[in-house]
């Protein structure tokens, strides 16, 4: 369902026939996916919350501007709190994996009010150091220059080639491809966009706030992404109260690469949060 706001249009999909009474477990996918990324999640969401998929700004179905004043990190958080006004959502659960991580987590920060609770799967809080910025934001330039001369089957070879994913590389062709179908539907100009103005290079790094989140967050990562794991066990002695569930045998991806074991975490902390329905 498409969405229409003050600026651009956001695609939101959910399990039912309408958006019901129960409280709403919003899902922000990653880099190149979709709202579609979450089809094996959410029928198996506990029946006690109701799944909201959503489609970042220059993916899937939502809006694809040319300007880059949409992909900045505050307009990002903006249209996703125009969206649940829209939606009349006046406390959610969030919950984003790697770049939805980071929107996610930006979000918590601008708009805490709205929040019952943040789970973050495979997240940095941002990049502190100046030289290591620098570094990425001319990584993610060349990524965004590669994307715009090269197809979009071609870049998303590449991408999904990245030593970040060698985790799904044991992945049967089949699967591989049907994710790789996912991912070409997006369009080049979105995703160069995104890699320009929402790189973690460009985004406010949130380190040395993050003992100021009072939220409740659940944070997960793959036993196999040791460098993401490294960041979330930092984040977790940070954040108050926060907990930390690695997937053991998975990489980035846990969703994808067990989806079992990450929905016992996802679950087990939803059944335990104390909230009323809206």
């Amino acid at each position: 369902m498409l969405i229409n706001l003050s600026n651009v249009s956001l695609n939101i999909e959910y399990k039912g026939n309408v958006l019901d009474e129960r409280p709403k477990l919003v899902l922000i996918h990653g880099f190149t996916g979709s709202s579609n990324d979450w089809d094996p999640i959410i029928p198996n969401i506990t029946e006690k919350y109701q799944p909201i998929a959503i489609d970042v700004i220059g993916h899937g179905k939502s809006s694809v501007p040319e300007s880059p004043e949409f992909y900045y990190s505050d307009a990002i958080t903006d249209q996703l709190y125009e969206l649940f006004e829209k939606l009349n959502l006046k406390k959610i659960v969030l919950m984003g994996y790697s770049m939805g991580g980071r929107i996610a987590l930006q979000f918590a920060f601008r708009y805490p009010e709205i929040l019952y609770a943040l789970i973050l799967e495979s997240t940095s809080p941002g990049i502190k150091d100046i030289k290591q910025r620098n570094e990425r934001l001319q990584k993610d330039q060349e990524l965004a220059h590669f994307l715009q001369t090269h197809t979009i089957e071609e870049f998303i070879d590449y991408w999904m080639d990245l030593d970040l994913f060698n985790t799904q590389r044991r992945f049967s062709n089949e699967k591989l491809n049907q994710i790789k179908k996912i991912r070409i539907r997006n369009n080049r100009t979105g995703l160069a966009n995104t890699l320009l103005y929402f790189s973690p290079a460009q985004m406010p790094q949130l380190s040395d706030s993050l003992s100021k989140l009072k939220v409740k967050t659940l944070l997960i990562t793959g036993e196999l992404d040791t460098k993401f794991t490294k960041i979330s066990s930092k984040m977790a002695k940070t954040i108050h109260g926060a907990k930390h569930k690695i997937v053991k045998s998975a990489g980035h991806n846990t969703h994808l690469e067990d989806s079992k074991k990450f929905l016992n975490f996802v679950n087990t902390f939803l059944n335990d949060l104390k909230i009323q329905e809206q």
